[in-house]
């Protein structure tokens, strides 16, 4: 994946925390030993490894798919219908990622997401991973998921599969396709407009949403429990317990836009992480768990394998 720089972010698979910093490499410097040998090490201590080709503010032209449960044809499909991959990776067995490249030159936030949705629509993607600078896993190294260990406990390698630089043959008409349905930048300044499908709901005030985030908090114990949470999934816990109290999602969607801590903190497109969380938010957690413990008085992490962030890698 031909590229000026490559961010590579370290995650803790236990606790779900990134390492100190973010780094961006030119290709020669991610090759180098010296870096090959301290991706290794923290590898080895339990950090899975991700990388994303970087354009600042926007996406580099990469788009990644990430293949939960990868049908042994799709890979042939996409081939023939022009959306050749550049990369194809192999997570963990029966798991593929692929990075289609859509463009010689970088794409803006919200036609990135929109091609990411679209693709993973199309081939079984993960939807949770489709926004712009979503990234992906590094091959060469292992994958430190618990539910991925081989029969023998072992982190399975991330294998590469395939790799040919060059721009999707049909690229061009994926993008003019996303580009007419691709919904218009997100502004701080913009004005709240909360509606459902027919009929326009009260707005709700910052005061109403920060009282309602802020009891949530407050019934979890969170900053007692998580000295330092991923808002992320808090968003998310939040979220489903609104949902699951009869709040409509547009007015939920309203509370996390209003009273989310930092928000939009580091988001490229803040609209479409709450619609997002909205949808996960809309089914059951997993195994029929509670949202969250109410009084569990344990300081353990987040548990990024049930509610991971948004954030994080792929498979």
């Amino acid at each position: 994946m031909p590229n000026e720089l490559y961010l590579v972010r370290l995650i803790h698979h236990q606790t779900g925390r990134p390492f100190p910093g973010e780094r961006l490499w030119t290709a020669a410097q991610l090759v180098h030993p010296a870096t090959i040998r301290f991706l290794r090490a923290r590898n080895c201590e339990g950090c899975d490894v991700y990388i994303q080709p970087y354009a600042g503010n926007q996406n580099a032209s990469y788009i990644l798919v990430d293949l939960d449960r990868a049908e042994p044809t799709v890979v042939g499909r996409m081939r023939a219908n022009g959306h050749d991959p550049c990369v194809v990776l192999q997570t963990s067995p029966g798991h593929l990622q692929t990075w289609i490249r859509l463009s010689t030159s970088p794409l803006e936030p919200a036609v990135a997401t929109a091609a990411g949705r679209l693709l993973a629509h199309s081939y079984g993607g993960d939807w949770a991973s489709t926004d712009w600078r979503h990234l992906g896993r590094l091959a060469g190294f292992t994958n430190q998921k618990p539910a991925r260990r081989t029969p023998d406990h072992y982190a399975p390698w991330v294998k590469l599969i395939h790799a040919g630089a060059g721009v999707a043959p049909r690229a061009e008409a994926l993008l003019r396709s996303v580009r007419q349905s691709a919904p218009p930048p997100w502004h701080p300044t913009s004005r709240l407009r909360v509606y459902s499908a027919a009929t326009e709901l009260d707005p709700i005030s910052a005061q109403e949403a920060t009282t309602i985030y802020r009891g949530c908090m407050q019934r979890w114990n969170i900053l007692e429990r998580f000295p330092q949470p991923d808002w992320s999934i808090v968003d998310l816990w939040v979220a489903r317990h609104l949902l699951s109290q009869g709040k409509p999602a547009p007015q939920t969607q309203a509370i996390l836009r209003l009273a989310s801590p930092h928000f939009p903190r580091r988001h490229g497109d803040p609209e479409d992480y709450l619609r997002r969380t909205i949808a996960r938010a809309a089914f059951p957690s997993p195994g029929g768990r509670a949202v969250c413990s109410h009084h569990d008085p344990a300081s353990a992490p987040l548990d990024a394998s049930s509610a991971c962030s948004n954030s994080t890698g792929g498979r």
